[in-house]
């Protein structure tokens, strides 16, 4: 294993009528990777149920449900690390959008509650409220490992530059984003968001989308994208369903921020970035 190159097979997934056959439909595309070919998979947000708010709480599961054995067993069997896009999660008579991430070994060694609810309503566009039946998470997530330090958001999220930086000082190298823009937001801002982030941060940004389904009320814009330190897009999906494996030189975020040192030279005489107790 190369620590120094972090390989991310972006799954952007169509998903199908039951949670059963998306189950069986993720295994067939993670088997189509070669064993030994990535060492993360990412899947999309709210992947197993449609995105639809008023729906949320019909499919939502409980931590250790249904959905997260699979995506732990799922990491077990490949021995690879696995970021299990973003599922409803039902805590008492709570829904959160949250994703969970596995190692190796199958254990859970993260978990983001989508923090920012995607609440918008855009003239002649785009009108949804996921406030209506979700509740915000309150955590900023990073997790270790053999790698580096990774970040994890979800959509929204990734609108407020003030959570991705606070992973990046929490240590992260890489900021992983489950997400679902549609086809009002994607095509205005979806790459220049992820671009944006990875150049302010100097970090890899990698966001995973669903495929686009004509027969749906949400449409995804899709095109799941890695950027770089340096703002370059990696590689960019079109909006069918399919699987990209993409590495990451570890070793270009530190070339980066040798070359530009913006987070080193923040006035922090004047201004400061930090957690409420």
């Amino acid at each position: 294993m190369d620590r120094n190159h972090l390989r991310i097979a972006s799954i952007q997934l169509l998903g199908k009528p039951t949670k059963q056959e998306t189950y069986r439909h993720i295994r067939e595309l993670v088997d189509s990777v070669p064993d030994g070919a990535a060492d993360l998979f990412m899947l999309p947000e709210m992947w197993n149920g449609p995105y639809e708010a008023a729906r949320f709480p019909a499919f939502a599961e409980p931590e250790g449900g249904p959905s997260w054995q699979f995506l732990s067993a799922l990491a077990k069997e490949k021995h690879v690390y696995l970021c299990g896009g973003s599922i409803a999660e039902r805590e008492g008579d709570r829904v959160y959008n949250t994703a969970y991430v596995f190692d190796p070994e199958g254990t859970q060694i993260a978990k983001h509650r989508k923090m920012h609810l995607f609440d918008i309503d855009v003239k002649g566009g785009q009108r949804f409220f996921e406030s209506d039946t979700l509740s915000p998470g309150n955590s900023v997530t990073v997790f270790p490992t053999a790698f580096c330090t990774v970040g994890l958001c979800i959509c929204y999220d990734l609108r407020f530059p003030e959570l991705a930086r606070l992973t990046v000082d929490a240590g992260a190298k890489v900021l992983l984003v489950p997400a679902a823009f549609n086809m009002t937001t994607g095509p205005a801002h979806w790459e220049l968001l992820f671009r944006a982030r990875a150049v302010d941060n100097q970090i890899y940004t990698v966001g995973v989308a669903p495929a686009r389904d004509p027969g749906a009320s949400y449409q995804s814009w899709g095109h799941s994208i890695v950027c770089s330190p340096w703002g370059e897009v990696l590689m960019q999906m079109d909006e069918k369903e399919g699987v990209a494996v993409t590495g990451l030189d570890l070793d270009r975020v530190e070339q980066v921020r040798s070359a530009i040192p913006v987070l080193r030279q923040r006035r922090t005489d004047i201004y400061r970035l930090e957690l409420q107790p």
